[in-house]
């Protein structure tokens, strides 16, 4: 039931469980040691609903654009970004109205007529519902593809 280990693999063995436990206690320390800021609630995601020909990817790129977006945070009423701090009621009126200039990719065709953008404070989920509707467009030339 025994079994036979050299003594160099049993050293090499022991190192390699020296180097993990080091790197944890090492990675434990670091965290410990750094100063805590409180930055606030950061934004987590953006769930888009109620959009059916419109990329969600393009609804969200917009709605970015209001700095309700990944490495912003909220503190108390305040959005604060990279680049600015700003009330957050302000943000999601931008995250609106940016959201009802998104376009059908490859047109300039924007189905989008109204947005309603939710923040949730305590988790940092931007929730935008958007209605889409086709029989406002007015298909004339200058809605056709880009070319």
């Amino acid at each position: 039931m025994f079994f036979r280990i050299k003594r160099d693999t049993l050293i090499i063995l022991a190192l390699a469980f020296i180097l993990i436990l080091c790197g944890r206690v090492v990675t434990y320390v670091g965290f410990a040691s750094s100063p805590e800021v409180e930055q606030g609630v950061p934004i987590a995601g953006i769930v888009i609903k109620g959009n059916d020909i419109t990329p969600l990817d393009s609804i969200k790129v917009n709605v970015a654009g209001s700095g309700l977006r990944q490495g912003s945070y909220i503190k108390g009423d305040m959005l604060i970004t990279s680049k600015r701090e700003l009330p957050l009621n302000e943000a999601i009126k931008n995250a609106e109205y940016f959201a009802t200039l998104t376009t059908i990719s490859g047109t300039k065709l924007q189905p989008i007529v109204a947005a309603d953008v939710q923040v949730d404070k305590t988790t940092g989920i931007v929730t935008v519902n958007v209605v889409e509707d086709f029989s406002s467009i007015d298909f004339n030339k200058k809605n056709r593809a880009v070319l």
